[in-house]
């Protein structure tokens, strides 16, 4: 975060506090993992894209891509914000496949259970916030 000096109208960086720090790299190796994983388990998460989506496999290549870019650009202080911001779109897009998900596992009985599913689904908009303070995108203020 910058601000101008008064005096001397110079701009001085502040500090970035440690819990900001930490919740992006923490972000970031959630993302590094998540987007190799599409890459991994391509069947597995085909599976879940909902069917108006075209080229299922593509797309799940693709997202694995932007997870990866966008875990790699929150660690790089040109890129922060821009994957920040990047991240949290991504996290809003792919709230379908997630709710395509739930009710796959759920309807069938088969995959895994609410208990994971009601918390990964209730909890996507502070996913979207995360990324959004982690990088800097956001601040809060004090």
């Amino acid at each position: 975060m910058c601000r101008r000096d008064v005096a001397g109208g110079r701009r001085l960086i502040e500090p970035e506090p440690a819990a900001r720090r930490i919740a992006r790299g923490l972000l970031a190796a959630f993302y590094a993992v998540a987007g190799a994983g599409h890459w991994v388990f391509v069947d597995a998460v085909v599976r879940i894209v909902p069917r108006w989506v075209p080229a299922p496999h593509a797309v799940v290549i693709a997202t694995g891509a932007c997870e990866l870019a966008g875990a790699m650009g929150l660690m790089l202080p040109r890129w922060r914000r821009a994957a920040g911001w990047g991240l949290a779109a991504y996290a809003l897009c792919v709230w379908p496949a997630n709710v395509q998900h739930a009710i796959i596992d759920l309807t069938h009985g088969t995959g895994l259970p609410i208990w994971y599913h009601a918390p990964r689904l209730a909890l996507q908009p502070a996913i979207i916030w995360w990324a959004l303070w982690a990088s800097g995108a956001v601040n809060v203020a004090r």
